[in-house]
């Protein structure tokens, strides 16, 4: 009986010295959960969230503003007249006179794009698209048709102000308040490019702030580009007058002009910033023009080889002035003859054609800072902008 004992004592201690030691602090272990799986509905919403971006967003809010323009316009064209070359003869000439080429008048079509920018229907667009239009029509995207009219134009700055009439209020977009884009930062262009798609959603490209302040040479028919902002968003024909929205979904400048030397995008395009085209469309709806009647009272022509030499100029860039109006602006500023106009407003002056196209910024009453070279030495005067008279 005594061996039995002493073999349960035995078995009992084994069995306890196997079990792990155990806080008496220490929870039990929970038993394993069951698995829930997300319904197929809410698995397709947390994919579609994770689709969305900045740019996306940006272009839900921009597009319903975005319009395109379609236009009639007389343009004039010279014809040439068959036999002008034949009677061009002096013989010829005595008996019927000197035979000139007529000038013929045609209606085109042209088409572009343009943004809504208040509920009541003011639209911006080019000047090149809108500005000689006898007939507007602006097409949404929610596929209405809208007649509209040129509210006002100005050539200079490629820019245009349209008005509608719209039964209810229109989605509109706002500019930015910043002075500058970031180089860098996404933007997106949106327009109708080739007059593809009217009275549809608005073609979207993609692309950052190549860079900004880019001058472009004065074209042939007198538009100034100057400041503009660079950017590879693709911009083609058709998406003239079209914004340029940054990731906020604010237009930071009109899209205006590319280059290209086959007609399509190559990714250098050009649009109007958005400080420049406030000032232009604020003119234009309250005097229907842009007041370009600036006076200063300078003669000026470019610095040659010679002028520069003969004045020990270091370099040909600037403008020499010849001469200034007495009571004048620039007169009563301080300029003097032989002066040379080195920059504007803290901007370099290249030549008088540079000097002219800067000056197109501002506006009779600005008050506009110079610095001249005058005898070797460096001058800063300000002159205040007056307007010609008659």
């Amino acid at each position: 009986m005594g061996r039995v004992v002493v073999l349960l004592l035995v078995i009992v201690t084994s069995v306890g010295c196997n079990n792990h030691a155990r806080s008496q602090e220490q929870a039990p272990t929970p038993p394993p959960q069951r698995v829930q799986v997300p319904p197929a509905a809410d698995v397709d919403a947390a994919i579609h969230r994770s689709r969305q971006t900045a740019i996306t967003r940006a272009v839900e809010a921009a597009a319903p503003a975005v319009v395109s323009v379609n236009v009639i316009e007389v343009q004039r064209v010279a014809v040439r007249d068959p036999l002008a070359e034949f009677f061009s003869d002096p013989f010829f000439e005595q008996f019927f006179g000197q035979r000139r080429s007529r000038v013929m008048e045609r209606q085109v079509q042209n088409v572009g794009s343009g943004f809504v920018i208040s509920p009541d229907g003011y639209v911006v667009t080019n000047d090149h698209v809108a500005g000689n239009a006898t007939k507007i029509a602006l097409s949404f995207p929610d596929g209405k048709t809208l007649e509209g009219r040129l509210v006002g134009t100005d050539q200079a700055s490629d820019i245009a102000l349209i008005k509608v009439d719209p039964d209810e209020p229109l989605p509109y977009l706002a500019f930015t308040e910043d002075a500058q884009p970031l180089v860098g930062e996404w933007v997106i262009a949106l327009g109708n490019p080739f007059g593809l798609f009217e009275a549809a959603e608005p073609s979207v490209t993609v692309g950052v702030v190549s860079a900004t302040g880019r001058d472009l040479s004065v074209s042939r028919d007198g538009r100034i580009y100057r400041d503009m902002i660079q950017t590879d968003a693709a911009i083609n024909r058709g998406n003239s007058g079209g914004p340029l929205v940054n990731a906020l979904g604010e237009v930071i400048g009109v899209n205006t002009a590319i280059y290209s030397q086959s007609g399509g995008s190559i990714g250098i395009g050009f649009a109007v910033p958005a400080d420049k085209v406030r000032r232009i469309i604020d003119e234009l709806r309250t005097l229907g023009r842009v007041d370009r009647s600036y006076y200063t009272g300078l003669s000026g022509v470019d610095v040659t080889e010679r002028i520069a030499r003969a004045l020990r100029l270091n370099d040909t860039r600037g403008v020499l002035v010849r001469d200034v109006d007495p009571g004048s602006p620039a007169d009563e500023a301080g300029f003097l003859p032989y002066d040379v106009i080195v920059s504007l407003q803290g901007t370099p002056v290249a030549n008088l054609t540079d000097f002219v196209a800067r000056l197109y910024d501002f506006r009779p009453g600005d008050r506009v800072r110079c610095q001249v070279l005058r005898e070797g030495r460096r001058l800063a005067l300000e002159v205040q902008i007056g307007r010609q008279q008659g």
